[in-house]
């Protein structure tokens, strides 16, 4: 099974470097440059995860992911912030809004997937 992961980030340059680094690992990749297209990319797509950049310019990513978990179908979707700003007030408030998991960038590959593999793969005990 293939997990749809929805990107959004208004540079154009960090999406294409997430698109190949999951697609190579065979994910289907869907992308948003905005805030608001992200709301309609997870509405008319549905994706298995997002993965949220937090400064955009029409619809910050505080708001996006406070709204995708004001809805209750998606109260269990993974939401990662992938975000530069890793100071702890802003951390805190990425995951008090209901992120899962918030990561900084520069991410790389390999921890890029062990995130994702922790969030859908169970743990053995």
């Amino acid at each position: 099974m293939s997990l749809k992961v929805l990107v959004v980030d208004d540079e154009e340059m960090t999406r294409n470097l997430l698109r190949l680094m999951l697609s190579r690992s065979s994910y289907t990749v869907i992308e948003a440059g905005g805030g608001y297209e992200a709301l309609e990319m997870v509405a008319s797509h549905q994706p298995d995860l997002v993965i949220l950049d937090l400064m955009m310019p029409d619809l910050d990513g505080f708001s996006v992911c406070e709204r995708l978990r004001q809805q209750p179908t998606l109260d269990d979707m993974p939401i990662f912030i992938l975000s530069a700003r890793a100071d702890h007030e802003t951390i805190e408030r990425g995951l008090a809004l209901g992120a899962t998991k918030y990561l900084t960038k520069p991410v790389g590959y390999k921890d890029l997937l062990a995130h994702i593999q922790g969030v859908f793969v169970p743990e053995v005990s």
